[in-house]
């Protein structure tokens, strides 16, 4: 009988090759798929380090070998036009043969934990099963919309005052353009270096960018691109306001000649059809991105509620299915100024409502009164009508992967 010694520790650079191979196993990471994409298994290897330099990894140890991990990228994110320190939780696995065994329950307990030292106040996460994920505590707070364009829908030119210049990828303008961009834009990621190294990642060196100018010479938009049998990609299309955005299109419809057809995603609710002549475009609609909220008390003295003339009050109880610190009866208070704290107490109540669904409620994904619809908010509709006018009703717009 084989004697298994597991230990929780941190995963440091010195444990780089088994960390790479514990993802490539989870995720299915193959030399082909690399190759396609012009890397070389020692590349990946290299580019995985910062992960370990600027993340906190830990990781279960059999003796010396590492058999489950996770990883927090230590972010911020624009929430309601508030930046939020938050916690990125990816490289999430476990070999087989050491499943079912809680492993990964402690490792994210423990993850959640140091988010919570290091007052990162919001987690987010790429879910490989929204199931799994939901049952920790973590809820769908946005979505990507798939779009399909042929090559006679494209947008007709339209006149505007600005022009769009093609652009180095890795030069400071399409970094500067996004900037403007997330701190006015709820839920977005304000890259950083490691950030802007995660999002292109896996990209092959066919990528190309794409800017608009105003005439004043200020950035508005860009598009992320490229083009491959006779199809441009759209990876990322932003834009300030409708001059970017139909500059944008007048780019990408100068390539008519070109291709056959654009395929792109956005990141908003709006589907890109409405917008166009030609409207009968294929769509398709995806779950994207979750959150859970790391610590309660702490988010909703940051959290911007609406103002309103009158103070408001909310006693319920709070659900966590892991952070004990989340779970009990609280008071919240709302000044009229939009200003929020929340106050555990004794007092009985039977209002209810758990910390995912908390989470995409105050991110603007769902509405109080739908969640109470669905029997997700336990409470009389006196609270849903103070809910719904103190709350944000905008969906977060989340492109990143990590």
């Amino acid at each position: 009988m084989l004697k298994h010694q597991l230990v929780m520790k941190r995963v440091t650079k010195e444990h780089l090759e088994q960390y790479n191979k514990l993802f490539r196993y989870v995720f299915q990471v193959t030399n082909r798929e690399l190759s396609e994409v012009g890397w070389a298994n020692e590349e990946i290897i290299q580019e995985k380090a910062p992960a370990l330099e600027h993340a906190d990894v830990i990781g279960w140890f059999d003796n010396d070998k590492l058999v489950s991990q996770v990883a927090v990228y230590d972010f911020k994110v624009t929430i309601f036009n508030k930046a939020y320190k938050m916690g990125g939780l990816t490289s999430v696995g476990t070999f087989p043969e050491y499943a079912n065994r809680g492993l990964m329950q402690k490792l994210i307990y423990q993850a959640l934990c140091n988010m919570r030292d290091k007052k990162q106040t919001i987690a987010y996460l790429y879910p490989y099963s929204i199931p799994y994920y939901r049952k920790k505590g973590w809820e769908i707070i946005s979505d990507k919309i798939s779009y399909e364009i042929d090559d006679y829908q494209l947008p007709k030119y339209k006149r505007v005052n600005g022009e769009v210049v093609r652009v180095d990828l890795e030069g400071p303008e399409i970094k500067r353009c996004y900037e403007r961009f997330a701190k006015v834009t709820h839920g977005a990621l304000l890259r950083d270096e490691l950030g802007w190294s995660e999002y292109f990642r896996w990209d092959n060196d066919d990528v190309m960018a794409a800017v608009y100018y105003s005439e004043a010479e200020e950035a508005e938009g860009f598009v992320i691109y490229y083009i491959e049998e006779e199809i441009f990609y759209i990876k990322e299309m932003i834009s300030m306001n409708e001059d970017a955005r139909t500059g944008l299109w007048n780019f990408v419809s100068a390539h008519f000649s070109m291709i056959s057809k654009v395929k792109g995603s956005t990141y908003t609710d709006e589907p890109l059809a409405f917008l166009l002549e030609d409207a009968d475009i294929t769509e398709t609609i995806a779950p994207y991105s979750m959150a859970r909220i790391v610590d309660v008390v702490e988010f909703i003295k940051d959290y911007p509620f609406k103002q309103d003339t009158e103070e408001r009050s909310w006693v319920f109880s709070l659900y966590d299915p892991m952070l004990e610190w989340n779970q009990g009866i609280f008071r919240l208070d709302i000044d009229h100024e939009g200003s929020g704290s929340l106050t555990r107490v004794a007092e009985p109540s039977d209002d209810s409502i758990d910390i995912a669904t908390l989470t995409t409620m105050l991110m603007g994904y769902k509405s109080p009164d739908y969640l109470r619809k669905i029997r997700r908010i336990i409470c009389d509709e006196k609270t849903i009508d103070m809910l719904e006018d103190s709350i944000e009703q905008e969906t977060p717009y989340f492109s990143d992967f990590f």
